[in-house]
């Protein structure tokens, strides 16, 4: 009975200065300055062109206009305005900054979300 009594302190005094540590630990926490709120994910930049607003106006439209089951399909640069070579190297442009994803060869749309 002695050897219980005597652990059972035992085990009490470490359960005391687990205490103790963790009311030492809490206050310092407590003195720490709070994190700033996380920022908002950097939107890449649209170039200030005009035809890069309409490529991505004409997008987004191919969208409104396909069924649901398909609205999330890729257009080609022959779905877009006359200039296909052109509309193609903005489209480029357009995916090495983030804004479009190409799909396969020639296929452009928005990332999802």
């Amino acid at each position: 009975m002695r050897t219980s009594t005597e652990e059972l302190t035992r085990q009490l005094g470490e359960i005391d200065a687990d205490s103790e540590n963790l009311h030492i630990t809490r206050k310092k926490l407590l003195t720490l300055p709070m994190p700033s709120p996380a920022a908002e994910p950097e939107r890449p930049d649209i170039p200030d062109h005009p035809a890069h607003q309409q490529i991505l106006t004409a997008l987004t439209d191919a969208g409104r206009r396909c069924p649901p089951a398909t609205s999330a399909r890729p257009s080609t640069c022959r779905s877009l305005p006359k200039n296909t070579e052109g509309i193609r190297s903005k489209l480029k442009l357009l995916v090495s900054r983030g804004i479009l994803v190409e799909t396969e060869p020639g296929l452009f749309a928005r990332p999802e979300s």
